[in-house]
């Protein structure tokens, strides 16, 4: 998965506006306009205007998205790192969301996609641990459709319902 479409994927997930979006990352202590989240958001197959987003921006959009959700720590904010893999990002969605193992289960389960603790579990530590395991683009890409269904689809089923 590239950091562009990460990126559209939480915004489409928790309804994220640009204003928001560029509060994000004001949380992380990074100033974005309008126009470069513009571009990130841009499909792929959009040339014109469209912008990869670097491993450091994306690191920090996350930074701030822990620093909205669990609030900010005392201190000087926490550096972004220059390389991100799917591990990190996964880590990252971990802490911002507070979520337990159970809860990161019961997501991937909402997007039909089944891994035992242990398989999850293995994400989570240090790449020269004997058990370590790379995140594949298919984890994480379920992962962000769990969050999808219980964060987005979820509310529009109740305001469907309400209707009715």
């Amino acid at each position: 998965m590239t950091n562009n479409d990460v990126l559209r994927r939480l915004r489409y997930c928790f309804d994220f506006n640009d204003a928001k979006m560029i509060g994000l990352f004001a949380l992380a202590d990074h100033t974005v306009t309008r126009a470069e989240v513009s571009a990130w958001l841009k499909a792929d197959e959009e040339v014109e205007g469209y912008k990869a987003m670097t491993d450091p921006e994306l690191a920090i959009f996350l930074n701030g998205f822990i620093n909205d959700k669990r609030g900010k720590k005392d201190g000087p904010q926490h550096p972004p790192e220059e390389r991100l893999n799917n591990n990190i990002i996964f880590r990252k969605l971990k802490i911002a969301l507070n979520l337990t193992s159970e809860d990161m289960l019961d997501l991937l389960e909402l997007a039909q996609f089944s891994i035992s603790k242990h398989e999850l579990s293995a994400f989570f530590r240090k790449s020269d641990h004997q058990h370590y395991r790379p995140c594949k683009d298919q984890v994480l890409r379920n992962l962000l459709k769990g969050l999808q269904v219980k964060h987005r689809d979820s509310v529009w089923a109740q305001a469907s319902k309400q209707e009715d």
